[in-house]
């Protein structure tokens, strides 16, 4: 596996009576994206805060950079960076001002301090609101002046607590392309996340948490490949053939037929092939109009469902953190 960023034994947090991380062990290596799936309230953020020392654990051991979270903080919290869920930096300022004002804290003298906020500034497509202040940035452009704000010293690992939460799909990109940028200038991410294509799209390896466990972990095409082999992706022409066609799919693949937020789209897992020609001619015996099929691999939200059994974007009852 190479050398470990991060490893962990039965890590466990609760808050009064509720378990927010209730016995998660994990093995990052160094370099890369390892990404943290997981619904709200599975204990993605409790594991983070831990791991950066903002919180003690109850029980079990973790180590970051080799160092432990608990003996030796002091040493992790020098090599480390953490960017939360919400904007940490100074509304009020400009980015420059911020970014300045934490270069100086770090020990920057005043004119090496200017040169590396211009150079992040420039390197995250800020330097015309340089002057602005952050305040009046958009929902994009304050994650990225405080992802900035976490490489005024460049860290060995960074740790990014859902950085895209709430952006439009152009402001996601371009932290997706920020994300890869810092791995290839060497930097290890552990980010969490409860967007599935976030996770295809930047981690190496994914471990799922639910209630406060790891579930499942693995390269994203490893879990894929883990549950079945392959899906059957159906489109019909009319919503209200969609029940017989659940019916009839279900009995001929002897499986679930996953729900879906279109009604005219169905999916289901296939672990017999030959099944699915069977299947599409028993719904053309019944009169149902299918307009397309495709088969694929199954996403990472049919994982998700199979493993969690609710959908990634539903919130457990119970919040965990």
């Amino acid at each position: 596996m190479g050398k470990l960023a991060i490893e962990t034994r039965g890590l466990k947090k609760s808050f009064g009576k509720t378990h927010a991380v209730a016995g998660v062990d994990l093995a990052v290596s160094a370099g890369g994206v390892y990404g943290v799936l997981g619904p709200n309230g599975a204990g993605k953020t409790t594991t983070i805060r831990m791991l950066a020392t903002l919180l003690r654990p109850d029980a079990g051991e973790a180590q970051v950079l080799g160092y432990d979270v608990v003996r030796d903080a002091r040493s992790v919290r020098t090599r480390v960076s953490l960017t939360g869920q919400f904007a940490s930096v100074d509304e009020d300022l400009t980015g420059v001002e911020n970014l300045l004002l934490l270069a100086r804290l770090l020990g920057y003298s005043r004119p090496r301090g200017r040169r590396r906020a211009a150079d992040l500034l420039d390197a995250f497509g800020l330097a015309n609101a340089a002057d602005r202040q952050v305040k009046k940035y958009s929902g994009g452009m304050r994650r990225r002046i405080d992802i900035a704000a976490s490489l005024v010293v460049p860290p060995e690992l960074i740790f990014l607590d859902e950085p895209t939460t709430g952006l439009d799909p152009r402001s996601r990109n371009q932290v997706w392309e920020i994300v890869r940028g810092m791995v290839a200038e060497g930097t290890t991410v552990l980010l969490t996340t409860q967007y599935l294509d976030e996770a295809d799209q930047l981690a190496d390896r994914i471990a799922v948490i639910d209630h406060g466990k790891v579930i499942a972990e693995g390269s994203s095409g490893q879990l894929k490949a883990s549950f079945g082999a392959g899906s059957l992706h159906v489109r019909l022409r009319a919503p209200e053939q969609r029940a017989e066609a659940e019916r009839v799919l279900a009995g001929v693949l002897e499986v679930q037929v996953e729900p879906s937020a279109d009604p005219v789209a169905l999916s289901a897992r296939i672990s017999d092939p030959e099944r699915v020609a069977r299947a599409l001619a028993e719904l053309s015996r019944s009169g149902i109009d299918v307009t397309e099929f495709a088969l694929g691999q199954p996403s990472l939200d049919e994982v998700f469902l199979a493993l969690t059994g609710h959908p990634s974007e539903e919130t457990p009852k119970e919040d965990a953190a």
